[in-house]
Parts: structure tokens; sequence; C-alpha cells
């Protein structure tokens, strides 16, 4: 019994993973509607970097989540059989997709043409990333905490959650400043409040779940305090986002900077939460 932080290093792959998809999309759709400037274009494509170094950690987290690193490429040898192989393999591959075509239009060597084919390829590799991050959990019968429709909600949630702003800030990184930009909070928004819906459905259904040695809520007694502090934590993110806007101007950066980690900081508390309420089924699971 536990909040799951045991599992820290799964907690920082999944949430950066799922934040870096949302925003390489957020950034790939403001490359491909046209109306920046080529100047902007490239600094757009320069802000990217935010992203693979977000990955590049995530990766590096999940590697020490393995008994022995040096075996990482074992986690490759099941490929099509194995979730967790599917998982590392769809992510490797919108890694190095993406990182690869970012270097590209950087020096200059990424024709416009097949730019927009980059794009959307990394974007849809950015997508099925994520839903093959859902697959690992989601496809275990014996553990019925997460053989519901909540692990993927709250794993889609995080990209919708996280992305829009992490894009946002790349976006002021490198300058941007467009009437579009306005609709991310907006989405963002709508996702915590989706979310707050999930929490409070999920916490009703584990009163329901239990097998013949364990009740599925005792194990996070803190469930709902944990949960109520995500909101909070989340909503201060958002908070430090929209209020300047409200008030006429563009967030500054650092601004947004701390609206970010505000935001990593209450998506790990809620995957904390996931990884504390593992169970298996033991001789009987009702629900």
């Amino acid at each position: 019994m536990g909040s799951g932080w045991h599992e820290w290093p799964l907690m920082i792959f999944t949430v950066l993973g799922q934040c870096v998809a949302g925003g390489f999309i957020v950034l790939a759709l403001a490359l491909m509607k046209g109306e920046l400037s080529r100047e902007q274009q490239r600094l757009v494509i320069l802000s990217m970097f935010g992203l693979w170094v977000l990955m590049g950690l995530g990766f590096i987290a999940s590697i020490l989540h393995l008994g022995s690193p040096l075996r990482a490429f074992n986690s490759l040898n099941r490929i099509g059989a194995s979730s967790l192989s599917n998982e590392i393999a769809s992510g490797s591959v919108f890694f190095a997709v993406g990182g690869i075509g970012w270097l590209l239009a950087v020096i200059n060597k990424l024709p416009q043409a097949l730019r927009t084919v980059w794009l959307v390829l990394t974007m849809v590799l950015g997508v099925f990333f994520v839903w093959m991050m859902v697959r690992v959990y989601n496809t275990i019968d014996t553990v019925p905490t997460w053989y519901s429709i909540w692990t993927p909600m709250s794993f889609f949630l995080t990209m919708f959650i996280g992305g829009p702003l992490l894009g946002y800030l790349l976006l002021r990184v490198a300058g941007v400043d467009g009437w579009a930009m306005r609709l991310l909070p907006v989405v963002s928004m709508l996702a915590l409040l989706v979310s707050a819906i999930v929490v409070v459905m999920q916490g009703s259904e584990l009163a329901t779940i239990h097998s013949s040695i364990q009740q599925a809520s005792a194990l996070v007694p803190a469930y709902g305090s944990l949960m109520a502090w995500r909101l909070v934590v989340l909503v201060l993110a958002l908070v430090c986002w929209i209020a300047p806007q409200l008030k006429g101007r563009q967030p500054a950066v650092p601004l947004l900077s701390l609206a970010f980690v505000l935001m990593f900081v209450g998506e790990l508390i809620g995957r904390g939460v996931f990884y504390g309420l593992h169970m298996t089924v033991g001789m009987a699971v009702a629900s």
C-alpha cells in the first residue's frame, strides 16, 4: 500500500513521453498552418530541441527502472508479442524519427515537401506511442484496477493537459504570438475538467473492486487527498498560464516554465496513485 512513488522512473517516463507527444503536435500544427514567417518557422524548429531533451530524460528514467541498465536492449526482444517491447520500440521510433527529422530541418537538409511528411508521421507516431503505453497496463486482466477505461483516459488526458502547455511554452521561446495559441489553454482546461470527473468516478469504483484478500480502496488510503492536491497544483499551473492573458498580456517564458513544472508535479502525483493502485486478483475478484 502507498502512493506508488517507488515507481518514480516509470512515472517520469510516462508523464514526459505523453507531454512530449502532445507538445510535438502543437508545434507541428503551428508549422503546418503556413502563417509563420520563414524566420519564425526556423525558431519554432529550433525550440523543438526542448522536446527531445525531455524525451531523452524520460528514456534515461525508464532505463533506471530496469534491474540492469546495461541490458536495456533486451526489452526489445519480443516486439509484437510483448506490450513492454512494443512500448519501448514505439517510443524509440517516435524519438528517432522526430529527432533525425528535426536535425535535418535545423541544418536545412529537409525539403519543404518532406518536412510536412515528417511532421505528420511524427505526430502519428507520438499518438501511437501513448497508445502503446496504455497497452502495457490495460491488457493485464489480472490487475482489475488497471484493466479499465480509466487507464487510457488518464494517459491521454495527460497528453491533452501537458502537451498544449509545453507546446505553448516552446512557441513563446520561439517568439510566436498568434491568436490560435489562445485555444491551447482551453484544451488543457477542458482536459483537466474531464480528468477531475475521471478521478471521482474511479474513486467510487475502487470501493467495488476486491480480491479474496485485498480491497482496492485500501491500496492508496490517501487517494482522495492526493488527487485533491493534484488538482490544486494543476489549477495553479493553469492560473500561471492564463492569468496574464486575462489582463491582455502574454505570459513570460519564466512564468510558463513555472506553469509547466507545476503541471509536471501534478501529473506525477496522479501517476504515482496509478502505480500505487496495482493489485492482482488473487483467488477471486469482484467488481
